[in-house]
């Protein structure tokens, strides 16, 4: 390991007959400790590197196999994202793109980490490439209420930077996650910069409202927790069509305890409900998927 070392410095800080030999014994090195050799050599070197050809980093200066952190599929410029969808609020026109890919960083979470807190003063946006982002309310009292579960696309702590007042809720990981985070006065200064930029906030800002609404709506009004819980189940599935009568399999991933903050019940609650949708054989689980036998019955207890 410490001849390889002595490679990789030698490529980058020796004579320039030593970085030729340096970089020709690098390109027949395959081994994963030296994938990011481009970044690290950098400038002249890291030309050189590319045209020593695939033997370390295959076609298109990666290394073949290549394990990606957590799995996920790394976006590594915004112009190249295949993940942004039509109403992204990074699905911006050329110029405009080309700013906010300046003024974003790019990064990746393992499940469980913490984003922000709610109560916290704002560092900047988080727009969720992939993954999903628990964001959760606490009470004085200890109590726990999860919002929502964001997913790809969603910008989270938009308003509070907009406003800036502190973030409303606390933001976790539910899984690995990749994240493109903005600071505060960069995406401020994006704004008033470009009209664009402001009417995709806008528009961010409005959805968010609206699916808030909803949520207090349907958390206030719902007659039971069994229909609460019938809800929440409902709305992991696609939307009804012909063949709704057929079981619907879908990954839910959350335990008793989170299902339970999400329709403000207790998790004994939410077991027990299980239990006896179970029973009624409306629904099955099979480890962390849910199989909808009946969706007729379960909209039946929703309304």
């Amino acid at each position: 390991m410490e001849a390889g070392w002595e490679l990789l410095s030698s490529a980058r800080f020796g004579e320039e007959g030593e970085r030729e030999v340096a970089l020709e014994l690098l390109a027949g090195v395959e081994t994963r400790q030296l994938v990011r050799i481009r970044s690290w050599i950098g400038g002249v070197n890291a030309a050189a590197v590319e045209a020593a050809g695939p033997g370390i980093f295959g076609e298109g200066g990666k290394e073949e196999g290549m394990n990606t952190p957590y799995g996920l599929e790394i976006v590594e410029s915004c112009f190249s994202c295949q993940l942004k969808r039509e109403q992204s609020f990074c699905n911006l026109t050329g110029p405009v793109l080309k700013v906010f890919s300046g003024i974003s960083h790019q990064t990746t979470f393992p499940g469980g980490a913490t984003l922000f807190v709610e109560g916290q003063t704002p560092r900047g946006v988080f727009l969720l490439c992939s993954g999903k982002v628990k964001l959760s309310t606490t009470s004085r009292d200890g109590k726990v209420l999860i919002l929502k579960m964001a997913g790809a696309g969603d910008v989270l702590g938009l308003s509070a930077v907009i406003a800036g007042s502190s973030y409303e809720v606390t933001a976790e990981t539910a899984m690995p996650c990749q994240v493109n985070f903005v600071q505060r006065e960069a995406l401020v200064s994006l704004l008033q910069r470009f009209g664009e930029a402001g009417l995709r906030s806008a528009q961010t800002l409005s959805r968010e409202f609206q699916s808030a609404y909803r949520d207090i709506h349907d958390l206030i009004l719902a007659r039971s927790s069994a229909g609460k819980l019938a809800k929440l189940l409902l709305s992991w599935t696609p939307p009804a069509t012909e063949n709704s009568a057929k079981e619907i399999r879908v990954r839910y991933g959350l335990t008793h305890e989170e299902m339970a903050q999400m329709i403000g019940a207790s998790r004994e609650t939410v077991t027990r409900l299980l239990s006896e949708l179970r029973k009624k054989q409306l629904i099955r689980l099979e480890g962390s998927t849910l199989v909808i036998r009946n969706r007729p019955a379960l909209e039946a207890l929703v309304s």
